[in-house]
C-alpha cells in the first residue's frame, strides 16, 4: 500500500509538467509530422501526398545550402567558441585586476536580444556603411568584401557574430566549473612544482570533462535554433545563399505559405538537431567511460 501511495503521489506531482510538455512539445511535433505528408496550404482541403515533400526537399538546392550554412556555423561554434570561451575563463579566473568588470563586459552580449545583436553588427559588417570596410578603406585597402549579403562570406560572418554573442555564456559556465575545482588539488600540484600550463593540461581540463560535455551539448542545440541573427543580418539573401535551416523553414512556411513543405523542413530540422545532440551525449558518455 505504501508503494501504491508513493507511485500515486509521484504521478500527481509529475502530471502538470507532463501535460504542459505534451501540449507544447509532443503535440506540435506530431502535428508537424502529420502535415509534412500533405500539401496543406492553410486554406484549402488537405490532401495526403506521401513523401512528395521530402522528395522535393532532396532536389531543393536552397535546402542543401541552408544545411551547409548551419554546418559552417556549427563548426565555428565547436572549434572556436568553446576553446576561446574556456581560455577566457582560465585567464579571468586568475589574479587579473578588474576581472569582474571584464567578465560582465564579455557576458553582456548574451543578454541582448539576438535581433538587436544583428542590427548592431549590420553597422559593422555592411559592405557599404559598415565600420570594417570603412577601416579597410582608410588604411588603403581598395577591396570591399561582402561580409554579409554576399554569396560566400555571409555564413562565416553569421557564425562569428554568434560566437561574439554566446562567448560570455560559455565563459560563465567554464568559470563556474574552474571555481568549483578542489583548491587542495591545485595547491598540491603547485607544491609539486607544476606550472600553470601543466596544471591546465593535466588537472583542470581532465576534471572539467563533464563541463565540456554540457557546454558542447548546449552549443550544438543552440546552433540549430539560430534564426534572428540571420533574419537581421541578411534576411537569408541573396537568393537564399545565407539561409540556415530554421530561417529557410520559416521562409517556406510563413512567406511562401507552403505549410506542408514547411512542416517537412521542420521535421528534418528536428531530426538533424536531435541526432547531433544524441551524438554529442554519446560521445561525452564514451569519454567518461574510457576515463
Amino acid at each position: 500500500m505504501n508503494w501504491l501511495s508513493t507511485r500515486r503521489h509521484f504521478a500527481l506531482m509529475v502530471a502538470p509538467a507532463l501535460i504542459i510538455y505534451s501540449v507544447y512539445m509532443i503535440y506540435p511535433i506530431l502535428y508537424s509530422l502529420y502535415y509534412s505528408f500533405s500539401d496543406y496550404d492553410g486554406v484549402t482541403a488537405t490532401d495526403f501526398t506521401g513523401l512528395d515533400n521530402y522528395r522535393q526537399m532532396a532536389q531543393d538546392d536552397a535546402f542543401w545550402t541552408s544545411l551547409r550554412n548551419t554546418g559552417i556555423i556549427l563548426g565555428i561554434a565547436l572549434f572556436l567558441l568553446i576553446p576561446l570561451g574556456f581560455l577566457l575563463a582560465v585567464l579571468l579566473s586568475g589574479r587579473v585586476r578588474g576581472s569582474g568588470v571584464l567578465r560582465a563586459l564579455v557576458f553582456a552580449p548574451a543578454v541582448i536580444a539576438p535581433i538587436l545583436v544583428g542590427l548592431i553588427w549590420i553597422f559593422i559588417l555592411d559592405p557599404e556603411i559598415g565600420l570594417v570596410n570603412a577601416f579597410l578603406l582608410a588604411i588603403g585597402v581598395p577591396a570591399h568584401p561582402q561580409w554579409i549579403g554576399g554569396p560566400t562570406l555571409s555564413p562565416y560572418s553569421i557564425g562569428l557574430v554568434y560566437l561574439w554573442q554566446q562567448i560570455g555564456f560559455v565563459l560563465t559556465i567554464f568559470y563556474a566549473g574552474l571555481r568549483m575545482l578542489p583548491r587542495d588539488v591545485m595547491e598540491a600540484a603547485s607544491l609539486d612544482g607544476a606550472g600553470r600550463r601543466q596544471k591546465l593540461r593535466y588537472i583542470q581540463i581532465p576534471m572539467l570533462r563533464e563541463t565540456f560535455g554540457i557546454v558542447t551539448a548546449l552549443v550544438v542545440t543552440g546552433v540549430f535554433k539560430v534564426f534572428e541573427l540571420v533574419y537581421a543580418l541578411t534576411g537569408g539573401g541573396p537568393v537564399h545563399l545565407s539561409e540556415v535551416m530554421v530561417s529557410y523553414m520559416y521562409h517556406i512556411t510563413f512567406t511562401t505559405q507552403q505549410y506542408g513543405y514547411g512542416m517537412a523542413l521542420a521535421v528534418v530540422v528536428f531530426v538533424v538537431g536531435a541526432l547531433a545532440s544524441a551524438a554529442t551525449f554519446l560521445g561525452n558518455r564514451r569519454k567518461e567511460e574510457a576515463s
